[in-house]
C-alpha cells in the first residue's frame, strides 16, 4: 500500500519523504533490478518458487543497503482471504472422454482442496467456446480466489506474468521454467523415461527412436531429456524425430526404413491429441512388423481412449491424482504464506507388453 505523501493531490506539493520513512518493496525492487513481487517473493521466503540464487541475492543486498523491514499492517492485510481456490484451464476442461481429460487431476484437487477446508472455483471462461474465450478478462476473475491452479500444455505466459509481478498466488500443474516466480508442480518425466530406455536396453535393443510432436512444450522437452540420458547411460545409439504432422509424416513405408536400418524399438510421448502414438501404432502395422517379436514400442505416458483395447504398452502411467493433490498443497502454502517445496512427482513404470527381446520369437500381440 502506497503511503499518503506519495500520492500527489490537486493543488498540494507532495511531500517529500524524509530519511525516517519506512523503504517499500517497490525501492527494494528498483534498486534489484527485479519486479516487486519478485521482491516479495523472496523476502518470503518462498523456495518453492523458480527463483534464481543470483537473484535472491541481489534482492537481499538490496533491502539490507535500504534498511528495509517488513511491514505488519500489510502483512495483515494480505493474510486476509476467502478459503476459496481457483482452478483455470487454457483447454477444454470437460471433453466427453473423460478418463483423458484433467478429470484425474480434478479428482485429486477437489479431495485435498476438501481436506484443507477449501472451496473450489472452476473458471471455464477461456475454455474453447466459453465466454469470453482468450480475452485478458478471463484470467482477470480469478481474483474472485485468494489463489489459483492453471493447467494446460500451452499458455500465455504475458497474461501470467501480471499475477507474477502482483503476487498473487498462483501456481501451474506442469513445469514451467520460461516465466521466472511462477510456481509449478510437475511430474518426473526425466527419470522415467530414462527408466523405460533402461528396460529396453535390459532387453537387449541397441538402436532406439523416441517420436514426438514438434513443440516446444515443457512435458516434451523432459521426456527427450530422459530419453537422451537414458541412451548415454546405457551405451546406446539413438535418434529423436519430431513431426509437425505424425499423419502424415508417420508412414509404414517411413518406420519400415527406419527398422531395415537397425532400429528395433519405438518411443512416443503422450500428448493432448496422442497423434504420436497412434500414428506410429498404425505405421508399424501398416509396415506388418510384428511387436514385440520383431519390433518393440513403448508409451510415455497413457495410450488414448481409442486405442484402449489393444495391449498395454510398454511405458509408465502419470500420478495424475497426486498430481492435482500436490499442487493444492503449494497453492495453499502459497495463500497462506507458509509454502513448503513440492518435490517433483514420480511415475510408475508401467512392464507392459508392447517390449521384449530383440531375438524373441513368439507371435507378436499387435
Amino acid at each position: 500500500m502506497e503511503h499518503p505523501e506519495a500520492t500527489p493531490r490537486r493543488g498540494r506539493p507532495v511531500a517529500r519523504r524524509g530519511r525516517a520513512a519506512r523503504p517499500r518493496q517497490a525501492e527494494v525492487a528498483r534498486l534489484a533490478g527485479v519486479s516487486q513481487a519478485t521482491v516479495s517473493l523472496v523476502l518470503a521466503k518462498k523456495a518453492s518458487v523458480a527463483i534464481s540464487d543470483e537473484t535472491r541475492r541481489k534482492v537481499m543486498d538490496a533491502a539490507r543497503e535500504l534498511g528495509y523491514v517488513p511491514d505488519p499492517a500489510a502483512s495483515r492485510l494480505a493474510a486476509a482471504r476467502n478459503n476459496l481456490l481457483g482452478v483455470f484451464s487454457f483447454t477444454a476442461t470437460f471433453p466427453t472422454e473423460v478418463q483423458h481429460s484433467y478429470y484425474p487431476f480434478l479428482v485429486g484437487v477437489e479431495q485435498e482442496a476438501a481436506s484443507r477446508g477449501y472451496d473450489l472455483v472452476l473458471f471455464t471462461g477461456s475454455s474453447p467456446g466459453g465466454a469470453g474465450a482468450g480475452g485478458p478478462e478471463a484470467l482477470g476473475r480469478v481474483r474472485l480466489a485468494d489463489g489459483c491452479l492453471f493447467l494446460g500444455r500451452h499458455i500465455p505466459t504475458d497474461q501470467l506474468s501480471r499475477f507474477v509481478d502482483e503476487g498473487f498466488p498462483a501456481v501451474h500443474l506442469g513445469r514451467r521454467d520460461e516465466l521466472e516466480g511462477l510456481a509449478w508442480v510437475g511430474a518426473d518425466y526425466v527419470s522415467a523415461t530414462r527408466d523405460v530406455v533402461a528396460h529396453l536396453a535390459g532387453l537387449g535393443h541397441r538402436r532406439i527412436m523416441l517420436v514426438r510432436e514438434d513443440d516446444e512444450a515443457p512435458a516434451s522437452t523432459d521426456r527427450e531429456r530422459g530419453f537422451r540420458e537414458g541412451l548415454a547411460a546405457s551405451g546406446l545409439t539413438g535418434e529423436v524425430v519430431r513431426l509437425a504432422a505424425p499423419d502424415r509424416e508417420l508412414t509404414p513405408a517411413r518406420v519400415r526404413a527406419w527398422h531395415d536400418n537397425g532400429v528395433t524399438a519405438f518411443v512416443a510421448e503422450e500428448t493432448d491429441t496422442a497423434s504420436a502414438w497412434r500414428e506410429l501404432v498404425a505405421a508399424v502395422r501398416g509396415a506388418a512388423l510384428a511387436v514385440p517379436d520383431e519390433v518393440s514400442l513403448a508409451l510415455l505416458g497413457s495410450p488414448p481412449s481409442d486405442l484402449a483395447d489393444d495391449p498395454p504398452p510398454t511405458g509408465f502411467n502419470i500420478p495424475r491424482p497426486e498430481l492435482g493433490a500436490a499442487a493444492v498443497r503449494l497453492l495453499a502454502s502459497l495463500v497462506e504464506g507458509d509454502p513448503a517445496p513440492e518435490p517433483l512427482v514420480a511415475c510408475t513404470f508401467r512392464p507392459g507388453t508392447t517390449s521384449g527381446p530383440v531375438q524373441r520369437t513368439a507371435q507378436g500381440v499387435l
